[in-house]
């Protein structure tokens, strides 16, 4: 695709990296037969080729409109447009450079701006953990539209973390709001990893990966969150004094947070201060499920599936199969322990439409989707539906009563 940037961006990093992402688009359009949003609404606008051609315009110099932006928001950053895209052309990349500049130059209404700095600032505020107790709490005489915001409050199992020490050592992240949602998930996924014998610590000055505010443009707080974590990581994994021995990766058990922590290095590439720093800790970093090849083999005489649901139905998260590029292991390494997991016969690809805060910015679009992804699952009839993303199980839980959980969870139960 020929370009011909605006003088403000023209020679730009930022410029120069949408430039080169611009002239590889050959206009095929095999991306727009994968993405949700264009299967949902039909608009050449609200699909990958058509937010392309707005975004190099804007670029280009023209002026962004209140339009413009309304197409860029409905995208859900699930990236299947790069699995099917046949010249490489990093979208998500793209539309991460572009949405900032169309935020610059086109005003929102002032209670969708309330709207995003209340989910940038208030769930990544330590403030969210009482606020989610307190909802818990009062959860019916919560209104039913909230009420799937607030899962029930975790049982005692959900608190309990093993104490032994091992020699082998993982860093794992605790995120911003899965302490205090879904708590079972980071106990549940020490616990097994105890089994195999190695040891889960977590720096706790480490918070959000710094995802939530990186999509909501906020172009200054979410490399803020990137250098607090690995201010909180590198004197653990750096080999200097106080460096921990026997770190192997940091694990992510959430897969939205996996792919960010992933690109730390991308994303502060410019940052003389931190790039070095950014590439090892993306270097370092694992979704859970790429340890299951180590943890198979280990776990196997230790499992106890009898009168435990084993018919199980996975949802692939957007953030791993396509975000991480990772399909496949964590059926595969599941059946292999004797579990029977199943991918939805259609659109196992496409998104739930969980996508961070997408589900609260766009309700209907993000519900439509849930109820396609249900509806998808729903021929497995499985006794649990899992996943690998807190944004994915909250979400598809709100539409089923069919229970909706993490692998590692399901894993978990089995070991106790």
């Amino acid at each position: 695709m020929q370009t011909h940037l605006a003088p403000q961006f023209k020679g730009t990093p930022d410029g120069d990296a949408a430039e080169a992402i611009l002239r590889k688009c050959v206009h095929c359009g095999f991306c727009t037969a994968t993405c949700p949003t264009y299967q949902l609404l039909g608009d050449e606008l609200d699909g990958p080729r058509g937010r392309i051609y707005l975004m190099k315009q804007v670029l280009e110099g023209h002026v962004p409109t209140r339009a413009t932006q309304l197409h860029l928001d409905r995208c859900l950053t699930c990236r299947n447009c790069e699995s099917t895209c046949p010249s490489g052309v990093e979208y998500g990349h793209l539309i991460d450079i572009v949405r900032p500049i169309v935020d610059d130059q086109v005003e929102r209404p002032a209670r969708e701006k309330a709207t995003r700095w209340l989910l940038k600032e208030g769930l990544t505020s330590p403030l969210f953990g009482p606020a989610m107790k307190l909802g818990q709490a009062l959860r019916p005489l919560v209104p039913a539209a909230l009420k799937g915001k607030v899962p029930a409050r975790p049982g005692a199992r959900a608190h309990q973390w093993p104490t032994r020490t091992h020699p082998r050592k993982v860093l794992m992240l605790m995120g911003c709001v899965q302490p205090a949602m879904m708590p079972n998930i980071n106990s549940a996924t020490a616990r097994v990893l105890d089994a195999a014998g190695i040891q889960t610590v977590v720096a706790d000055e480490a918070g959000c990966c710094g995802a939530i505010r990186t999509h909501l443009n906020d172009t200054e707080g979410g490399p803020a969150d990137m250098r607090r974590n690995i201010d909180a990581w590198w004197p653990l994994i750096s080999g200097g004094p106080g460096a921990l021995v026997g770190i192997e990766a940091i694990v992510m058990n959430a897969s939205g947070c996996g792919v960010t922590v992933k690109a730390y290095g991308h994303a502060l590439a410019r940052d003389p201060a931190y790039a070095n720093k950014a590439a090892r800790v993306s270097e370092l970093t694992r979704d859970l499920s790429e340890l299951l090849p180590d943890l198979v083999p280990r776990l196997k005489t230790k499992l106890r599936l009898r009168n435990l649901p084993t018919q199980l139905a996975f949802h692939p998260p957007c953030t791993l199969q396509h975000g991480q590029q990772l399909s496949g292991g964590v059926e595969s390494h599941l059946n292999a322990l004797g579990f029977d997991v199943r991918l939805a016969p259609n659109e196992s690809h496409l998104c739930c439409g969980s996508a961070g805060t997408y589900s609260v910015l766009q309700p209907e679009l993000a519900q439509r989707l849930r109820d396609r992804k249900l509806a998808n699952l729903a021929p497995l009839d499985a006794q649990t539906i899992v996943s690998a993303n807190i944004g994915c199980i909250q979400h598809l839980q709100t539409g089923t009563s069919t229970p909706v959980r993490h692998w590692i969870e399901v894993l978990d139960d089995a070991l106790a």
